[in-house]
This record gives C-alpha cells, structure tokens and sequence, in this order.
C-alpha cells in the first residue's frame, strides 16, 4: 500500500481553497509516490474553519497551530496565513521535523526569510515556497525552450502583473494594504511573482534594481472584517501602509535589462500576469490570462515567414500535461496547485530538494528588499 503523508494546513481563506483543491486533486490525477491525506486544518476562527473544512475535505479542524506542529501524525505543514506569521510558524514546524510548504512570498522582511532559510538547511524535514504560476506547463515550457537556446542569448525580459480589485477608493482595508501584516502592497503581493518567474525561465538573477513605489489611495472604508484592523462598527477609515503601484528595473547576472510592474490600479486587468523575453534569436510571451498559449518568434526563419506563432499548451509531452486531458482540452488556475502538490510529494518521496525551496524564496525576498530602499533613496541603482 502507499505510505499515507498527512497534511495540516494553517490558515485559510483564498489561498486555504486553492491548496486544498491542490491536495484533493493530485492524487487523482498523478500516480504519486505518497497518498496525501487532508488531516487537519487550523484557524483562529472555531465555527469558520469547521465551515471551511467541510467545504473543502479536511477530516479535522483546530484553532491552536503550535499543538498541530508538535503531533507526531503530522508529516507537512502547508503554511497559508499573511506573512507577518510566516517565520514563527515554518521555523517551528521545521524544528518538528516536517517537511514544510509556505505562501509566497516567503516572509515580509529579509531577516525572517533568513530565519527560515536557515531553519530549511539544517532541518530533516524540505521546504518549498507557493511559486504556483513556474508549474503551469506554458510557463515550464518557456523555461525548457530558453535552456535549449530557441531564443538565444537573453537580451531583455519585460515582466508585468496587472490587477485593478482596488481601483475603486471605496474598496474596503484589507490586511494586504497594512503593512505589518502584508509587508508591502502590490511589490510582494503579485510583483514577487514576476520576480520569481523572470529567475526561472531565464535561469539568471536580479542583481541590480531602480524603482519607484507609490500610494494612489491612502485611506480606505473600515467595513465587514476590515473592522479588526482598528475601526469601529461604526464605519470611518483605515490608513493604507503599503503602495498600490511598484515599477523597477533590473539587471540580470548575465547584465540584461528587465522591467517590472506590479499594480492593483490597473483598471481593467483582472489578473494579467505577463512575461516576454527577447532573445537574439526570437522571442517567448506568455500571459496568465491565456495560460493555455506560449507565443515564440523564431528569428532564424526567413524574413518573409516571420511572425509570433501560438503554441497550445495542452498536448501529452507537454510538462504536467501526461495527468490531465486529451489535446486541446484547457487547463485553469487551478492546476498550478495540484503539480505544487506532485512536485512536493515527489521531493518528499526521493527526498531530493523541491524548487523553489526557503532558499530560492530567499533570493526573491532580497529583491523585494532592494526595490523597497531603491525607493527610498531617491529611486538609485541598489545592490540586491
């Protein structure tokens, strides 16, 4: 029989549902080495987490994550609270001996993502960072296709994620606009993605940025649950501590350009995560919009027959696809999870190290650090 590994996740919410069709469907679609069993999940909220552990197929609730960690029947803590929780949590859990998954981005500062880092290296148990979007199979395949040299040498990377969920200023406080809680706005949120995603298709690091971040809203409507974050019943307003727009640039390793943005102001963008690489053979362009399309520019070909072919990322030999649907049959949102799920339960298996682990989380925390004192000097060149 296969050996069951028993998950308790903490936290719940969005990121709680998208794990847990992670965890449910996996096993369903890949022959994975190890059954994960959905055991426990935790909340601070008694009555919600019952309600959501019903919904989604955990077997049990528990509101306190310390005595979770320190069960013996507990193989992986799936970590998926806001980041100012992140370091306590993943540090103790490792010290437990699980083998840990946590939410991007890995922590809200340098010195907790070090924490963790450290905890990861010399802990029995692996750890793995919730870069979903590296496992839809377009962005994977742009990946290969670079490492092949279909583009050739890398000359320029653009990278954008476009939201526009708090265009409108009456859009209620949330606990992603306090810093504290969140660490930074629309930079960590969704610009760390393009930062994580630009490291693995190119196979380089952001070495060098320059950047600008900015508060279009500073005050929003304290309603519903946004009323724990310091209003009243009552109404009146919070005071946003985050930027709602982040634009960067970077130098590679290799000394290539890229240029980021990341903004929840984007009116009309709905969840445009865009990556196009240009190389001095052609060119690759993906957009989560259309996550079943890579695009590819060969250069090589003769003038009169050039131009962006659309390359449907849906066929067999494709990266996850073997587990999915007959040629031409869409993947969503969602599958992301479920090869998170198989490339960690794999790991686990063969104990080789997952990616990205705290360490590749590490890096990306660096960025985000250096994007946010680039800021504040005045946008200057600053070091990662």
């Amino acid at each position: 029989m296969t050996k069951s590994l028993r998950v308790a996740m903490i936290g719940h919410g969005f990121m709680g549902a998208a794990h847990s069709v992670g965890w449910r469907q996996a096993p369903a679609a890949f022959d994975l080495p190890l059954a994960p069993t959905m055991a426990v999940l935790v909340g601070r909220d008694a009555e919600r987490t019952a309600a959501d552990a019903t919904r989604w197929g955990w077997s049990e609730t528990a509101t306190d994550w310390r005595t979770v960690v320190e069960r013996d029947d507990i193989d992986v803590i799936d970590i998926v609270t806001p980041g100012d929780s992140h370091a306590e949590i993943a540090v103790a859990a490792l010290e437990a001996g699980k083998h840990v998954l946590c939410e991007k981005p890995l922590a809200n500062t340098v010195a907790d993502a070090q924490r963790m880092a450290d905890a990861a290296a010399s802990a029995p148990g692996l750890s793995m960072v919730g870069f979903t979007y590296r496992r839809v199979p377009a962005v994977t395949l742009m990946r290969d296709l670079i490492a092949e040299g279909r583009i050739g040498t890398v000359r320029q990377v653009r990278a954008s994620y476009r939201q526009d969920w708090l265009a409108d200023p009456e859009s209620p406080m949330t606990w992603r606009l306090e810093k504290d809680r969140a660490g930074s706005g629309s930079l960590g949120d969704i610009g760390a993605h393009a930062i994580d995603m630009t490291q693995f298709v190119t196979g380089q690091t952001v070495d060098r940025v320059s950047g600008v971040l900015e508060t279009i809203v500073s005050e929003r409507p304290l309603m519903g649950e946004s009323v724990g974050l310091g209003g009243k019943a009552g109404g009146g307003t919070g005071i946003v501590t985050v930027d709602d727009l982040a634009l960067f640039t970077g130098r590679l390793s290799s000394g290539a350009l890229v240029s980021f943005e990341a903004t929840r102001f984007a009116t009309g963008r709905k969840n445009a995560l865009e990556i196009e690489i240009s190389g001095d053979r052609g060119a690759l362009y993906w957009n989560l919009e259309d996550l079943n399309s890579l695009h590819h520019y060969d250069a090589t070909r003769p003038a009169g027959t050039q131009g962006f072919t659309r390359i449907l990322v849906t066929e067999p030999e494709h990266p996850y696809l073997s587990g999915w649907w007959p040629t031409g049959h869409m993947l969503g949102y969602e599958h992301g999870f479920s090869h998170q799920v198989k490339d960690l339960v794999e790991a686990i298996a063969t104990r080789t190290a997952p990616a990205p682990d705290f360490g590749e989380g590490l890096l990306v925390q660096r960025v985000l650090d250096a994007v946010e004192r680039s800021a504040a000097d005045g946008s200057a060149w600053t070091e990662v």
